[in-house]
This record gives C-alpha cells, structure tokens and sequence, in this order.
C-alpha cells in the first residue's frame, strides 16, 4: 500500500463501511415502485430508447461510479439506450442470473463465468470489455497472527464463503508462492461474517476481495499497519478484476446495443479517471439510501484508482482490451483451481469485437488526472 492509501484508510477506521443500499439510479432518479432493489422506470423521455437491464457485482460503491456517471451524462442515451440496473449479491449470484436471462449485461469475473460455462454450455457467457485491469483478490491476516509472509500460512485455519473465487484459486496460489495446499485448513462463514471471524480470532486469515475486506477490518477497529495482505497479482497469478459480462446468444443477436453499451461506459471510465472526486460524488449522489460513507467510498476508490484501473497493460492496449497471452496463462490457472474439466481459449470467454476503437478508450494522460479528494 502506498502512503496515500495508507492514510486514506487510517482515516476511513472509524467509519461506517458496508451500509445497505437498495435503491439504484437509471437516467433519471425516480421511485423504483414496489421493487426496493430495482433501478426506477425509464422516464417517457426515454420511450424510443432501447432498454438495457444490468446488474453490479454487489450494493452500489464507489467502483461503480463510471457506470453511474455514463448515466448522468447522457452517454448511454446518446448511443441510444435506457440503461437500468440493480444490486447485486456477489459475482456467483450476479452470473447465474445473467444466465438466466435476467440481465442483459453484467459486471462480474471471467473467471467464475468460465465454471458457468462449462456447467451451463447452452447460455454460454461472453467478456467484451474489461473494466479492472487487475483483481483485487487477496489473502489477508491480522500481524498479530505473525503470518508475514504467504509461507506463514502454512499449518493455518483459513476462512472464505464457499464459493470465494480467491478461496478456489488458492491451490494455485499456494503452489505459486511455495505452500504446501493440505497443510492449510479452511472454515466456512457467509460473506457477511468473513471479516468478523478474523477479528474475534475464529481464523488465523481470510481470503477475498482487498476492496471489500479491509473497510471492513478498518470498521472492526484495525488501522492499516496492523493488517497484512498478500495480493494474487503479487504471487505469480496475474488476474483480470471484473469484466463487462453479457450472453453469447444476446451478443449475437444484439451486437449494436452491446457496442453502445460498452462506448458508453469507457466514456464513464474515462472521466472518473480524469476526475476521481466528480466520480464519488455522483455515486454519493445517487445512493437513495443516503447511508453510504463517503470516506469509505473514497478509501476503495482509490485503492482501485492505484491497483486496478490504471496498468502499464491499461496504457498499452486501451481500457477495456485484454492480452490474449496473459489471459490464457490466468484460465490455465482457474481451470486448476476450480477443478474444470477441459480448458477454454482466451476467444471462448473474452472477444474485444465490441470494444471502441482504441483512440477512443485511452488511459488519460498523467497530466489529465486529478487526485482523489
């Protein structure tokens, strides 16, 4: 962590983190009417646009303020579209349900849309434009556990729901970073209670997202110096973070709303980078709810701001773009980790077809980029 980020969460330590939010914005914020978890109806300004139903990974944060200032910009509805969307409950429930048909796109990994694929061959799910250049996955102890080192893990008791995508991937963390996998134990609790078990020594260590665990631990009274995280990217295992997910068979059949979809988004990412601050505060502005924390909000933004947005790859390639190269060596890994039976392609779980020409989704000069305030 860099001294910035440090600071940012020494001061987000005594602050409300996860707070409930169930109401999202669309283009226009309005009553979502019966439907507590449901962005409101299109307005009758929007009648002869075409409607898109997306869902986010999880509640509504800070990390979601591109999609949320492509909305208030009018970017969408300039490529002609109604873009709605909900909450989610987690990447695994948030792909099921664009399996089903529920959503038209969504913000989740690659990584656990390839076991639904392979599950699920007839609603194949398709990547088309990324939006974290790097995953927040990540183990991370407390520094009284004296676990400094991923080594130090060995012989531990471990903690993760179920169905954690960093948990499953640990083998192969594990065999990156000299582990021996059998040696470690691991405890099962629901997402909620993750953090919580490490505070009250229930585990020695949690896997999972860095952006969402440690707000947590910060909430539990922890400052940043008493934590310890190892993060994947860091021990050999180079992953994407989340992707904009979408059908196979609704990109076939949709191309054009796909495209529009994604050119307004990278206008969205494109600004928020340029602007961090404008970005949080639409986000702050459209959490109905109004019990979101902005300084927690700040905290994981620019977590993602400094990790996950903006890479050499990022600078290289464009925003949203994958390496093919990189890619293939990360399903190589998650076939490994979660026991796949055979081992897709990159071009069977991500195509860069519907992404923006590049000079159009551009990484914003150093020169261009306001701090976070």
């Amino acid at each position: 962590m860099t001294k910035r980020i440090s600071h940012l969460l020494l001061v987000a330590a005594s602050i409300v983190v996860f707070a409930g939010c169930t109401t999202q914005p669309t283009g226009t914020i309005a009553p979502a009417g019966n439907n507590p978890t449901a962005s409101p109806a299109a307005s009758t300004d929007n009648k002869n646009l075409k409607n898109v139903r997306v869902q986010l990974s999880f509640l509504m944060q800070s990390l979601d303020a591109a999609l949320i200032v492509a909305i208030n910009k009018g970017y969408f509805a300039e490529e002609g579209l109604n873009v709605s969307f909900e909450r989610g409950f987690g990447n695994s429930d948030t792909i099921s349900k664009l399996g089903t048909g529920k959503f038209d796109l969504a913000f989740s990994d690659m990584y656990n849309a390839l076991e639904f694929n392979e599950k699920n061959p007839g609603d194949k799910l398709l990547g088309v434009a990324i939006t974290q250049s790097k995953a927040p996955f990540s183990i991370l102890s407390l520094k009284e556990k004296g676990i400094n080192s991923p080594k130090d893990l060995s012989g531990k008791l471990l903690g993760a729901p179920a169905g954690d995508g960093p948990r499953k991937l640990f083998p192969v963390f594990a065999k990156s970073t000299g582990i021996d996998a059998s040696s470690v134990n691991w405890t099962t609790m629901e997402p909620k209670l993750r953090e919580s078990f490490l505070l009250q020594g229930k585990v020695d260590a949690i896997s999972g997202f860095s952006t969402s665990a440690i707000p947590s631990l910060l909430k539990g009274g922890k400052k940043m110096e008493n934590i310890n995280v190892f993060y994947y990217n860091e021990n050999g295992m180079d992953f994407y973070g989340n992707v904009i997910l979408t059908r196979a068979d609704f990109a076939q059949k949709n191309p054009d709303v796909v495209k529009a979809f994604v050119k307004g988004y990278m206008r969205g990412l494109q600004d928020v980078l340029k602007d961090p601050t404008a970005g949080l505060d639409a986000v702050m502005a459209a959490d109905q709810s109004k019990l979101m924390d902005r300084e927690a909000e700040k905290v994981r933004l620019q977590i993602a701001l400094e990790r996950m947005y903006i890479t050499p790859e990022a600078e290289t390639l464009g925003l949203g773009a994958a390496d093919p190269a990189r890619l293939e060596r990360t399903i190589q890994q998650t076939v490994e980790g979660f026991g796949l039976k055979s081992t897709p392609k990159a071009a069977d779980i991500f195509t860069d077809q519907f992404l923006p020409a590049k000079e159009q989704r551009q990484v914003p000069a150093q020169s261009d980029r306001k701090p976070l305030s």
